[in-house]
């Protein structure tokens, strides 16, 4: 029998900890945390100094048994789940539940499983550290208050069955303030004026004006100075420079990289990450420590000289930026520099244990050398006109770049020419091949995806390492916010060309406004922020939540009791709910659009209790009229025309096989009804344009589809075989 048990959180875990241990110990997992905050207003004794009831689930049972049992039989008992806050709390409740000795029991930590970091951790074991433990329960207990106390608040005064909480409400505000600045967004017009110029030797290359015309009218006179100017070279720069690697990966940088280079969203990163980590091959996945230790250091070195050779090689250390940065561990990094590629991983595991490969090795090598070359163009006409810039670079040695560069914002515009340009001289003619003025317009802040959204939440202090991917999956679940791509607008902009010395005007069209995998706000998300703004601004506030964090902070060192600061908390925070619940009246969004032609009656829209819509006449008209919003538009942004076209609904299209065809919405979106079937309408046709030719083709092509899917009638039975997506299945 073995002589000690260990505990993880993990089967994975547990599994590869085993190999590394004797026969003299017995690695068993919790299945993560065994007991939590029950449902219901008893959890926490308020009056008590906010003494918790935390209960075993119900599907923990049988592990509690097993471990409790295995427990009385062992010599010792080790504790060896994760290493942050919520880890050492896991730890803290198996010692309360399986009846341990909390000053005996041993608690070991480790940055990595790997054979040495466990047999050093088994060296080194100490007690739990219930600093760690008071705030996780913090945090636990006020997040527990605050949504217990708003969520019946809202219940009552917006909708039933909401929620609200401390971090995911500043999340959803954040959200929603950014759509505001984008609807209110006004953009202004300029040219951007590009040249193709040619030296005596080398091949064409382009040059900017160095300004920006806003009007049409301007853009025009500067190519007309143009058509009769002389070009040449005012000023020729060569300067070095040099780029250097970014750092290896916290737990905000890997989620926002994976997001950019592999288009993972940040929970299903969180999840490849943990099984990386728990199956050995990388560090602890969350952290936000930048921190690599000697021995990752030296094995950096190693990988690196024996791969690209000893120029390659620059030894770094990184210092944490983000405030209340607290885990003392490592940055996340492959346990074995040598190894880029693991044998045995699924595709995405590939992928992601490949990034942070790279990273970590990158962040250890050298600087990438380059050249930028400035030519400075004087246009030589009869008016003084700004000079054409041209920039180019050169790469003298590539360093880290070899290996890896990180990606940039999607947002983010790079208007250089990273190139080499022809070696010209102060002085030298340039002929003119080609100028193009063309219309461009200031653009709208970038939507939030997920990644950049943990990215804000992070510069604002806001969450930790271990919050990210909950709050971001707690927000679509409760959907205040949905994350979708849009298809753009086409949106037409004129263009100037001046070649062979004539000016050519010409009206193009772009796709703009394209969204991929962006994080909207609901209606009822907006309604939320809104009403929470008004009522509970502290709540939501963005640098009291991220001073709340700091306080966290403070109680894991030791400087702060828990009980204390939910005690300043709680007392104006209750006080605020019963006052709002007693004065606040009911809220529903609701904005007056203007009058109905038809009839005279304010149409209305506003949110309803199963979602957002458009209403005629007054609540207490008896005739009022209702129609729900089509899935793409929002309270904030429906125009009145848009509002009377709902009432138009369903639609007759017209009459085909001697029935009528309609057109409606329905809450799975916009469809077809003929004979008592139903035919959903594609993106790129709504109810209200659909014509009845249209309306026949869809009819036929999905009794087509439907034929074709039935491959055999057991008619009596009520069996069919039918062709589905994955081949033929039996109903």
């Amino acid at each position: 029998m073995p002589k000690h048990l260990l505990i993880v959180e993990s089967p994975a875990k547990a599994k590869t900890i085993e190999k590394y241990l004797g026969k003299d110990y017995r690695v068993e997992a919790s299945m993560g945390h065994i007991r939590d905050l029950p449902k219901g207003n008893n959890a926490i004794d308020v009056a008590n100094n906010f003494a918790p009831k935390y209960v075993v689930s119900k599907e923990k049972n049988d592990v509690v048994k097993k471990l409790r049992d295995l427990a009385k039989d062992a010599e010792s008992v080790w504790l060896a789940t994760d290493e942050d806050r919520e880890g050492e709390a896991i730890s803290w409740h198996l010692v309360e539940v399986l009846g341990l000795d909390l000053a005996s029991t041993r608690r070991i930590v480790f940055h990595e499983i790997t054979k040495n970091a466990i047999q050093q951790a088994i060296q080194k074991p100490r007690t739990v550290d219930m600093n760690l433990v008071n705030a996780q329960q913090a945090r636990r207990v006020l997040d527990r208050l605050v949504g217990f106390e708003l969520s019946p608040l809202l219940w009552k005064k917006l909708k039933p069955g909401l929620s609200a909480g401390r971090v995911q409400s500043v999340a959803v505000r954040l959200i929603v303030e950014r759509e505001r600045e984008i609807i209110e967004f006004a953009a202004q017009t300029y040219y951007r004026i590009t040249a193709q110029l040619q030296g005596k030797v080398g091949k064409p290359f382009q040059a900017e004006l160095k300004a920006r015309p806003g009007a049409h009218a301007d853009a025009l006179s500067i190519l007309q100075i143009c058509q009769n100017a002389r070009f040449q070279v005012a000023d020729v720069q060569k300067k070095p420079g040099k780029r250097s690697p970014a750092p290896p990966f916290t737990t905000s940088t890997l989620q926002q990289e994976a997001s950019r280079k592999l288009g993972m969203s940040v929970t299903q990163t969180m999840r490849i990450a943990q099984s990386l980590y728990e199956n050995g091959y990388i560090t602890y996945m969350r952290t936000d420590s930048l921190n690599l230790s000697e021995t990752a250091l030296k094995a950096s070195q190693e990988a690196i000289i024996a791969q690209f050779g000893a120029r390659y090689h620059q030894r770094r250390t990184y210092k944490t930026k983000s405030a209340g940065a607290q885990e003392a561990h490592e940055a996340i990094r492959p346990t074995d520099f040598t190894a880029q590629h693991i044998s045995g991983l699924e595709n995405q595991e590939q992928r992601l244990y490949e990034l942070i490969w790279k990273r970590a090795v990158a962040s250890q090598m050298a600087d990438a050398e380059l050249e930028k070359t400035t030519i400075s163009i004087d246009i030589l006409g009869e008016k003084p006109l700004p000079q054409l810039v041209a920039t180019g670079e050169v790469i003298t040695f590539d360093g880290f770049m070899k290996l890896y560069l990180e990606s940039r914002e999607e947002d983010e515009d790079d208007e250089e020419n990273a190139g080499l340009l022809p070696a010209l001289q102060k002085g030298d003619p340039l002929h003119l091949l080609e100028m193009l003025a063309r219309e461009s317009f200031t653009r709208p802040p970038a939507r939030y995806n997920e990644a950049a959204l943990v990215k804000k939440l992070e510069e604002l202090g806001i969450g930790r390492p271990s919050t990210y991917a909950p709050t971001i999956s707690t927000i679509q679940k409760r959907e205040y916010v949905i994350r979708e791509s849009r298809e753009g607008v086409r949106r037409k902009y004129q263009e100037l060309l001046l070649k062979d010395g004539q000016i050519s005007p010409q009206t193009r069209s772009e796709n703009v406004g394209v969204e991929k995998n962006k994080l909207f706000p609901t209606d009822l998300g907006v309604l939320v922020t809104d009403f929470l703004v008004n009522y509970f601004p502290n709540v939501i506030d963005y640098s009291f939540t991220a001073s709340v964090e700091e306080e966290f902070d403070i109680i894991a060192n030791g400087k702060l009791h828990w009980e204390e600061m939910l005690r300043r908390f709680y007392g104006p925070f209750h006080e605020r709910v019963q006052l709002t619940e007693s004065s606040a009246e009911r809220a529903t969004g609701e904005k007056e659009l203007g009058a109905d032609p038809a009839s005279g009656k304010p149409v209305i829209v506003r949110m309803g209790r199963y979602g957002p819509l458009a209403q005629i006449g007054l609540s207490d008209d008896p005739d009022k009229r209702f129609a729900s919003l089509q899935k793409n538009q929002r309270i904030e942004t429906l125009t009145l025309e848009q509002a009377l076209d709902l009432f138009k609904l369903p639609r007759h299209v017209g009459e085909y096989e001697d029935a009528v065809v309609k057109a409606a919405v329905g809450r799975f979106g916009p469809y077809l009804q003929h004979k008592s079937k139903f035919y959903s309408l594609p993106k790129d046709l709504g109810p209200l344009e659909v014509s009845l030719e249209e309306a026949i083709t869809l009819i036929e092509a999905k009794r087509k589809a439907d034929a074709e899917r039935v491959i055999h009638d057991f008619g009596e039975q009520g069996i069919q075989v039918l062709n589905g997506r994955f081949g033929p299945y039996i109903t």
